[in-house]
């Protein structure tokens, strides 16, 4: 059994209902995962950061996705972002760099611990996300991308996914 890749058009923008609705959802959906993360990741290079940093920043902040704000290991640290985090992205490397910063502090047991300093880079960073998102949504109709993400909820459902 081969696999299904269209080869990439320019005209592709000119393709009939027909023809898109047989491209394989697998093929679209990767390609735009791909496009969507470097494009993210470009912006926020441009910013002096990188989505790792602002993921752990993230998720050791009380502000944002830790509950109570204490210290994780890099193994803890590394199962909290497992659904989004990518097989290159380097925590321990990356991580180094926030304590170098003044923006994290590891304790003697190992965990990494937020300080006032990563706080405010975090908030600053997350400016950032409302321009990016204006960027890439930038010509679709809200209606449109409302559709989107249910279409492609419904498809991961049928796949047998799960959309939480």
């Amino acid at each position: 059994m081969g696999t299904i890749t269209p080869p990439p058009r320019p005209e592709a923008e000119q393709d009939s209902d027909d023809e898109l609705a047989a491209y394989p959802a697998a093929y679209v959906t990767g390609l735009a995962y791909e496009a969507l993360i470097a494009y993210t990741r470009a912006r926020q290079a441009e910013k002096g950061y990188t989505q790792p940093q602002f993921w752990l920043l993230r998720n050791l902040s009380v502000n944002d996705i830790s509950p109570h704000g204490e210290g994780m290991t890099l193994a803890a640290l590394r199962e909290a972002m497992a659904s989004y985090i990518r097989a290159e992205d380097d925590l321990a490397a990356e991580s180094a760099v926030l304590v170098e910063r003044g923006w994290l502090r590891r304790d003697d047991e190992g965990r990494l611990w937020l300080t006032e300093e990563g706080e405010r880079a975090r908030v600053d960073f997350s400016r950032n996300g409302p321009a990016i998102r204006a960027a890439l949504h930038e010509g679709i109709d809200e209606a449109d991308y409302v559709t989107t993400v249910r279409v492609l909820r419904q498809l991961i459902r049928n796949a047998g996914g799960t959309t939480g």
